[in-house]
This record gives C-alpha cells, sequence and structure tokens, in this order.
C-alpha cells in the first residue's frame, strides 16, 4: 500500500458535501468554504492536521462573517479610534441597520405611493437633537460635508479662513489642499498663532464666498496666542451677505461637562455660524458621516448643488442614524459617563480573576482619550488592568483579537473604552493567550 499523503487527503467534494461545511458555504459561501478547505488539505499535505480532523479544522478556520473585517475588543482608553473603526454603534442602531438593509422605504411615501423625501425622519431627529438649526442634510463624511460648503459657497472666489485653522489630520490629510481642490481661492489671515477681527474685516470683498472657521480639534497652541470666536464673526459679517461655516468636526451635540474646551453643534449655531459641519461617527456616537447643519436658505442652497448627488449616504447609514439620535445612550457616551470608581471596581475584580489563573496582573490608574481628533488636551481618568509587556502581541493576534498598549514594562487594558458587558470576554481572552 502507498504511503503517499495525498493519497490520504479527503477529497474537496467529499468535504463539501459534510451537512456542516454545506451549512457554512450557504451562511458564507461556497467560495469562501471552498477556499478554507484548500487550505486544511495542505496542512494535511503538510502533516500538520489528521485526516479525519479535516471538517473540523475547516470549520475552526471559517471567519464569523463573510466579511474579512473582525470584532475587536478596543482596551486601549481611545473612545473614538480611527483605526478600531471610530465610534462603536449602539444595539439600536445595528437593529436599525439590520431592518433597513433590505428593501425599505426610504425614497417612498407609503401614504401617496409616491416618491417621498429621502432620509426625512433622520434629518428630523438631527433637527430635534440641535433645535438652533432650521435644517440638515447628510453626507458620507465630514471632508465631503466641507467639500460640498467650498465647492458650493466658494467655487472660483474666495474662502476667507485663519492662518491657524489650515490644520493636518489623519493619514496626511490637510484642509488647505481639500479646499483647494473645490477650485475655490484660500485667503489667509493672520499668522499661526494670532488672528484678529481687523484680519477678517480686512480679507472682505465681492470675491469672498465664505468666511470658514476650522476647530484645530487634535493639536493646541499655547502662549501668545489669539482667535476670534464665532460670535465676534458672525456680528462682524452681520448685514455683509458672507456666510460664516464652522468646521467642529468632533460632533459633539450639546456641551459636555468633560470636555469644556470641545465645540458642539448647538452652541456653535446659537452664536451665530450659519451652518457647521461636523463628523457623525466621533462623539456624537453614530455611523461615518458627515453633517450640515444650519440656515434653511443656505442648506437648501447645499442640497441641490450637484456635487451633494455624489456625496449622499445611503439607507443603512441613514437608519443608523436616526436610531442613534433617537434612541439610548451611544457607546462613546457611555464610556464618557463611567464613573471612576466603577471602573476600579471593575480593573480589581479582573485582576483578581487573572491572579486566580496564576496571571501576573494588577489593578492601576490610567488615563484614557476622546480620540478621533477630538479633546486633545483632555484625560479622562480611568483604570487598567496591568499585565506582562507580552501579552500585548498575543492578545492582538488572539480570538478576539484585544487590542491594548504597551506603557513601559507591562501591557494595559484601559477599561474606560471597554463596555461592562464585555468584561468576561476580556478576561477569557486573557485566559486563552496565556495558556501554554
Amino acid at each position: 500500500m502507498s504511503a503517499d499523503p495525498r493519497r490520504q487527503v479527503p477529497r474537496t467534494d467529499t468535504l463539501l458535501a459534510d451537512p456542516l461545511l454545506a451549512a457554512a458555504g450557504e451562511r458564507l459561501g461556497r467560495g469562501l468554504v471552498k477556499g478554507a478547505v484548500q487550505q486544511v488539505q495542505q496542512r494535511i499535505r503538510d502533516g500538520e492536521v489528521a485526516p479525519p480532523d479535516a471538517v473540523g479544522a475547516v470549520l475552526a478556520s471559517l471567519p464569523g462573517t463573510a466579511s474579512s473585517l473582525r470584532p475587536v475588543l478596543n482596551a486601549t482608553g481611545v473612545l473614538v479610534h480611527t483605526n478600531l473603526g471610530r465610534s462603536p454603534l449602539s444595539a439600536a442602531a445595528v437593529e436599525a441597520i439590520t431592518a433597513a438593509a433590505g428593501t425599505t422605504d426610504v425614497e417612498l411615501d407609503l401614504t401617496t405611493g409616491r416618491r417621498g423625501p429621502r432620509g426625512e425622519a433622520a434629518i428630523a431627529a438631527l433637527l430635534a437633537a440641535v433645535p438652533a438649526a432650521e435644517a440638515a442634510i447628510v453626507v458620507n463624511n465630514c471632508a465631503a460635508a466641507l467639500a460640498l460648503v467650498a465647492t458650493a459657497l466658494g467655487q472660483g472666489r474666495e474662502l476667507v479662513l485663519a492662518r491657524g485653522e489650515l490644520v493636518e489630520i489623519g493619514d496626511g490629510f490637510r484642509i488647505p489642499e481639500l479646499l483647494a481642490s473645490t477650485g475655490a481661492r484660500l485667503r489667509e489671515v493672520g499668522t499661526t498663532n494670532r488672528v484678529t477681527l481687523a484680519d477678517y474685516r480686512s480679507a472682505l470683498g465681492p470675491d469672498t464666498g465664505a468666511v470658514l472657521k476650522v476647530h484645530p480639534s487634535n493639536f493646541v497652541v499655547r502662549g501668545f496666542t489669539r482667535q476670534v470666536e464665532v460670535a465676534e464673526l458672525a456680528a462682524a459679517l452681520a448685514g455683509t451677505g458672507t456666510p460664516l461655516v464652522a468646521d467642529i468636526g468632533s460632533g459633539l451635540l450639546r456641551p459636555h461637562p468633560l470636555l469644556p474646551e470641545e465645540p458642539d453643534l448647538q452652541s456653535t449655531l446659537a452664536a451665530g455660524a450659519d451652518a457647521v459641519v461636523a463628523s457623525g461617527d466621533k462623539l456624537l456616537g453614530g455611523p461615518q458621516a458627515g453633517l450640515v447643519l444650519g440656515r434653511a436658505e443656505l442648506v437648501q442652497r447645499l442640497r441641490r448643488h450637484p456635487l451633494y448627488r455624489a456625496l449622499r449616504v445611503d439607507k443603512t447609514t441613514l437608519a443608523a442614524l436616526e436610531a442613534t439620535l433617537r434612541g439610548p445612550l451611544p457607546p462613546v457616551q457611555e464610556m464618557l459617563a463611567a464613573d471612576l470608581d466603577g471602573l476600579r471596581s471593575r480593573a480589581r475584580s479582573l485582576a483578581a480573576r487573572l491572579t486566580t489563573a496564576g496571571i501576573e496582573a494588577v489593578a492601576v490608574d490610567a488615563d484614557a482619550r476622546v480620540g478621533g481628533g477630538g479633546a486633545p488636551e483632555q484625560p479622562l481618568p480611568s483604570a487598567a488592568v496591568a499585565l506582562p509587556a507580552s501579552f500585548a502581541e498575543r492578545l492582538r493576534r488572539g480570538a478576539p483579537p484585544v487590542v491594548g498598549y504597551v506603557e513601559g514594562d507591562r501591557t494595559l487594558l484601559n477599561l474606560r473604552s471597554v463596555p461592562p458587558s464585555a468584561d468576561d470576554d476580556l478576561a477569557a481572552a486573557v485566559l486563552a493567550v496565556a495558556a501554554p
């Protein structure tokens, strides 16, 4: 009898016909499962898997969904972590996405049977959350919102902007380059550290399309500085016909006691801005979206611009945004509201569980951050579990992956960015990678 290991490898069609793998194929797609089968067949040839264990090995290698994106436990202490998808959605938002995923009345009036306004309920929820706004539209991110504003108001004209607000954010993205790409001319005023109302006034002219005020969200300039607040600018522009547009970035709806320096939508509009743009997936806690709120005439002008059609969002984004605004507190707001004593208690409990299992673990105080460019100098008091530094990589490679951070000679798992409901999963993940 031949000892050729290839003769012991189960046939592809035989494995795919197995009831468990056939069911997985219906859920994930036959092509994905077939790829996993072929990988296991190679492992059998290499002597890593015994032929009778082929089906189990294939099942163990299959992803939870047909997407390659994997759920991750965020123990970084960064609440809005761009690399981890920014704000986690609430259960209500996830449920709303599922409901909207099929055929839905996103643009149909079921009473009349005629075409209806797209996203009307989501816009109504946004206006209810920000009473100072007369109207609103939603596009696919904050950069898109700013591009739409610059195109509609500034193409072939001048946009007045303080030099200290010509900011760069993540991945080399620069506000002035975005604005220039729309065909607008930038009229820079002031210096890097100081700008006055007189600087803005002297820049106004017949070619002025708008005055922009951009919140420099990911850095702070201290020392000999000066800036012009929205209320002061709005008063100076009154009667000139020049709109004032503010990019506040983070999407905070109203002032938050933990974030006194972070601008919010309601206060910025109440101070006199004609329009405000912001992100939906940062401190608002919703899906990726660019929000534009403000005076009805100006927002309608943006909505009727041809570029708006290219930037509008889909039905699932509208559903998630509405559910975030009307539903229970989203996770990022719960993280902000977390009580320090409660965080410390969770850290002590988790450390005790791990210590009992023979793992070197201790509860420590730590700082958390908003992230996503928000409140860069505002640490949030938190608590963490400290493990040996070697755990960082093992946890990232685990199932589920856990992303903490290394500080000195230890790995910290910061609990402000971990919901209490995930504490058991976090403990299990640590125990799994600690096992020999």
